[in-house]
């Protein structure tokens, strides 16, 4: 009884990780569409996909979700400055001049 039981729970925490992890995929996606709109619109004719790349890679999961948040409700000025504070971070500028250092020579 106690191994039926333990390979329930190994297959509902299996399940509860899968859900999770397609959740994560599905929000950085929409997370992802709505800081490259926030890019090309604060830096018209830049190859926005690096600087979101390194955004959304040194974004927090909660700022993620918030930011895809948007992705339903619209973007509203707190989303840009969350957008801009994460790529104001040490890391994010680090991440942008290696990987988009291309887009502003």
């Amino acid at each position: 009884m106690r191994l039926a039981l333990s390979i329930c729970a190994a297959f509902a925490l299996g399940a509860c990780q899968v859900a999770n992890d397609t959740a994560d995929t599905v929000a950085r996606e929409t997370a992802k569409g709505v800081v490259n709109g926030v890019v090309a619109q604060k830096f018209p004719g830049v190859n926005a996909a690096p600087i979101t790349d390194c955004v959304i890679d040194n974004a927090t999961r909660f700022e993620i979700f918030d930011i895809a948040k948007a992705g339903a409700t619209g973007v509203t000025p707190a989303t840009v400055e969350t957008v801009t504070g994460i790529a104001s971070r040490p890391d994010t500028v680090q991440c942008i001049s290696k990987n988009g250092l291309g887009l502003f020579l």
